[in-house]
């Protein structure tokens, strides 16, 4: 009569050995940390290795089996930080990779070991300019744990993988506390700050100040052999640009520079007059208008704190073809300084416009 019995036993111990195993739910709690300007707005799977992330010992001397987060590791995570964390959308959104993510147990009778290691990597989330995600890596954590229990209890599991999320969001918001107002990454504001360069020299350039108009000895260069002008002046503008970040205010500092160079330039014995200087000087005028329309360019409202740099180098060129075609106009409207009438409606015209940008000659 005893074998029946134990054939049945038998089946029934296979049988809720071979069991699925309930989903480990991670349990919300009010954590107590303050974040620090940002929010997780994702989880994500990034582990090179996508086998099961928790394995578990679930019967004595048997091997360790797949277990679940209820509603899958990174919806598992993700509930769990949304329903213990502050989550303000108004701050910046981090995502949190799960980079690595490896729990597995081992058992001699009725004593199971169990190892978790966990690495989270934390990203600043952006945009680009066609709406498209773009991100950014802040910080990563690297944790985890050793633990041993009894075979039929599994609650340190559940708050062994707590601890260490809850470990990796302290570590992310120590790192925000330290950086926020310092990594250009994380600013909220930009500011530009412009620096003329408006020194008087003796070397070859002669940097545009309305105080040191142009004279006939700066024009040095030998004239250009098969030219039919008269004269010819070398004008450009360039700037030089830093960058600082404090309080969370990336402050853009450009040293702008409206600039003639002597060596490039030239006159013949003829043209040595006020009237062709003049048409010359307004040359120089009008290289330092585009200065200024391009300085009117870079306000905190055209700029992006993710990519100001390549903005601030686009509306550059911009202004410097800008630049040539107004010159090239003028040149071509007064006939080079040949018709008197034109030229004396283009000196009014950019001593109005240098005017209203605080230019008084």
């Amino acid at each position: 009569m005893t074998r029946p019995l134990l054939s049945v036993l038998w089946l029934l111990s296979a049988f809720f050995s071979g069991a699925t195993p309930n989903p480990i739910r991670l349990q919300p709690t009010a954590l107590p940390i303050n974040p620090a300007g940002f929010y997780i707005s994702t989880v994500t799977d990034q582990r090179t290795e996508r086998n099961a992330a928790i394995r578990l010992v679930m019967a004595p001397d048997q091997s360790a089996q797949s277990v679940e987060l209820a509603g899958g590791l990174t919806g598992g995570i993700r509930e769990f930080v949304v329903r213990s964390l502050r989550n303000d959308r108004k701050l910046r959104p981090i995502a949190m990779r799960l980079v690595q993510f490896k729990l597995t147990e081992s058992a001699i009778g009725n004593k199971v070991s169990g190892q978790f290691t966990a690495t989270i990597a934390f990203d600043l989330i952006g945009k680009n300019d066609d709406d498209s995600e773009v991100s950014s890596r802040l910080t990563t954590y690297q944790g985890g744990a050793r633990y041993t229990r009894p075979v039929e209890q599994t609650t340190v599991v559940e708050q062994t993988i707590r601890q260490t999320i809850t470990a990796s969001l302290r570590s992310l918001n120590e790192y925000m506390k330290r950086e926020i107002d310092r990594d250009e990454r994380l600013a909220t504001k930009l500011r530009v700050v412009f620096t003329d360069d408006s020194r008087v020299t003796t070397d070859d350039t002669v940097h545009y100040n309305p105080d040191r108009p142009l004279s006939w000895s700066d024009f040095q260069a030998r004239p250009r052999s098969g030219s039919h002008y008269a004269a010819e002046v070398f004008t450009s503008f360039s700037y030089e640009g830093r960058s600082s970040v404090e309080n969370g205010t990336i402050t853009a500092n450009l040293l702008i520079k409206t600039y003639m160079l002597k060596s490039s330039s030239w006159v013949r014995d003829l043209a040595l007059n006020d009237y062709s200087l003049n048409h010359e000087q307004r040359h120089f005028d009008i290289a330092r208008l585009i200065t200024e329309r391009f300085k009117r360019k870079l306000t905190p409202e055209t700029l992006t704190l993710t990519d100001y740099n390549s903005e601030i180098q686009y509306q550059f060129i911009e202004s410097f073809r800008d630049m040539n075609e107004l010159q090239k106009q003028y040149d071509r409207e007064t006939q080079h300084g040949i018709n008197q009438a034109a030229q004396a409606f283009w000196n009014q015209k950019i001593d109005a416009e240098l005017r209203s940008y605080g230019f008084n000659r």
